[in-house]
């Protein structure tokens, strides 16, 4: 019975001639000899969503090559590097990349030479059994050969012999080895790393390397930010900046108290210059949203709006780029690294020695009781700053679970976390509407003249906006009851006390 086709793809480390035999059993391997060799670029986005997925995504020559842990090797013409995978045409690359991060730009992650060549496995007969594509990437680190072979009907024997033969010391696909081999000094991001803790580690050190690993993270998005790569750059410098300040918020008496008030102030001031641009970015990537809210005939007035916030988006960008490459942004930056990475300058406070695992259960038990007692008395009468102070309770709550993570059990850890995420995106949504109404409002208040009158397309366009915004965010206040009450229920209730109140003290 013959078999049913099947492909694999094998990545090895080296150059096309020193890892590919001339013979497996007695099947000849027969390479094409003319060499297609052109520049190549290696693309994915900042956080390599594609590489730890087990896909590579090539640009060479005009044409898009992307390998799939499958053994699929998918091509389209076309370019993406700077670009985003919904600007690309049409065709099986785009297609498969529908899964890409919408919000990440396709960027080069290194360059080199790419080289190509048909591969046939021949029997004596000169009949082909396996067929197959050699690809090798040559950088000025490295070599790296890729193999990417079909099975044909009936032939599965040969198939499976040319698969050992060549498998021998063989990686696949989303390996750090094949990064490594062609782009050694490649610096792998992650927006939330996985920071080593122990048990009997104390609050004190458990503290700074949050803080210097974050500070990395921070750092790593500076140059995205600059270039205006893609707005999650902003966001991830902005998040990071957030969980180092949280840390000096709720790790109370585990560093001094003046230092602890200085580093306040420090990152504070560190976080001011990006609120602006974030804002506009929010308002930008929803366009198209903010325009299906509201009738046609308003959306001469929206065009307006948001010309107004594409010219000021500009004219901020600018302001926080020459901002971030001053060199006192970078002195301060670097004096901060030094301190949390180095055994000398962050002075421990009163509560430095206790150990990391008692600490995180005595403040998420206190912090999950703050949070519960809140959300029980929020009712659809409940003033907006109260939703508000809950979002923010949410939010310190996760941080603090997701700092200490690796002290707990992780299956268990997810039953609770998984609907303080909801509730705390519900409640994210709540919030975006009310600051894009006060936003909006004052947008207005800007562009009222001396006359006290606006143009009446602008004011009917941002009226309709304000209206719809207002009725989402009582239908998200709404949501807030409902999945507040998923995470009250007894379940979550009986893990929060085993994992954070049994183990305390």
């Amino acid at each position: 019975m013959k078999g049913a086709p099947s492909q694999d793809m094998l990545i090895i480390p080296g150059p096309m001639d020193s890892v590919m035999p001339r013979s497996v059993g007695d099947l000849t391997l027969h390479l094409k000899q003319d060499l297609d060799q052109t520049p190549f670029v290696l693309l994915d986005c900042h956080d390599q969503s594609l590489w730890s997925s087990g896909r590579l995504l090539i640009e060479a020559g005009g044409t898009l090559y992307l390998l799939c842990k499958d053994g699929a090797v998918l091509r389209q013409k076309g370019r993406a590097d700077g670009h985003f995978v919904r600007d690309l045409h049409d065709g099986p690359v785009r297609a498969a990349l529908s899964d890409f991060p919408a919000l990440r730009a396709l960027t080069a992650i290194g360059r080199g030479l790419f080289e190509t060549r048909a591969l046939a496995a021949l029997d004596d007969l000169q009949k082909t059994q396996v067929r197959g594509v050699v690809m090798t990437l040559m950088s000025d680190a490295g070599q790296v050969t890729i193999v990417a072979l079909q099975n044909l009907r009936g032939y599965d024997r040969a198939y499976s012999r040319v698969i050992g033969a060549l498998g021998n010391g063989a990686q696949k696909l989303g390996d750090d080895g094949v990064f490594r081999s062609l782009f050694p000094n490649h610096v792998t991001y992650r927006a939330k790393p996985d920071i080593a803790m122990t048990t009997d580690e104390r609050a004190f050190d458990a503290a700074r390397d949050i803080i210097a690993t974050y500070l990395k993270v921070a750092r790593q998005n500076e140059a995205g930010i600059v270039a205006d790569i893609d707005t999650e750059f902003l966001h991830d410098y902005r998040v990071s900046l957030r969980r180092i300040r949280s840390v000096l918020s709720l790790f109370k008496g585990v560093f001094s108290e003046a230092q602890t008030a200085t580093l306040k102030r420090a990152f504070s001031d560190l976080m001011a210059p990006t609120g602006r641009l974030r804002d506009l970015d929010v308002y930008i990537l929803d366009r198209d949203n903010y325009f299906s809210m509201i009738p046609e005939e308003l959306h001469v007035g929206a065009r307006q709006l948001f010309d107004r916030f594409e010219s000021e988006r500009s004219q901020v960008l600018a302001r926080l780029a020459r901002h971030l490459r001053s060199r006192d942004y970078n002195r301060r930056m670097a004096d901060l690294t030094e301190m949390f990475n180095g055994d000398k300058g962050v002075q421990p406070g009163p509560n430095a020695e206790r150990g990391a695992c008692e600490f995180a259960c005595a403040l998420i038990w206190k912090r999950y009781g703050k949070l519960c007692k809140l959300a029980r008395s929020i009712t659809p009468e409940t003033p907006d700053e109260a939703v508000h102070e809950l979002r923010i309770l949410c939010k310190k709550l996760r941080y603090l679970m997701e700092f200490f993570a690796p002290l707990f059990d992780a299956r268990s850890f997810r039953v609770v976390i998984r609907p303080l995420k909801k509730l705390q995106d519900n409640l994210g949504r709540f919030n975006d509407c009310s600051v894009q109404q006060q936003a909006l409002m004052e947008l207005v208040q800007t562009q009222t003249n001396t006359a006290g009158r606006i143009d009446a397309r602008l004011g009917l366009a941002v009226g309709g906006l304000v209206a719809v915004l207002n009725q989402r965010q009582q239908a998200e206040r709404a949501r807030v009851i409902d999945n507040f009450r998923h995470f009250d229920g007894p379940d979550v209730r009986k893990m929060f006390r085993t994992l954070f109140h049994e183990k305390e003290g």
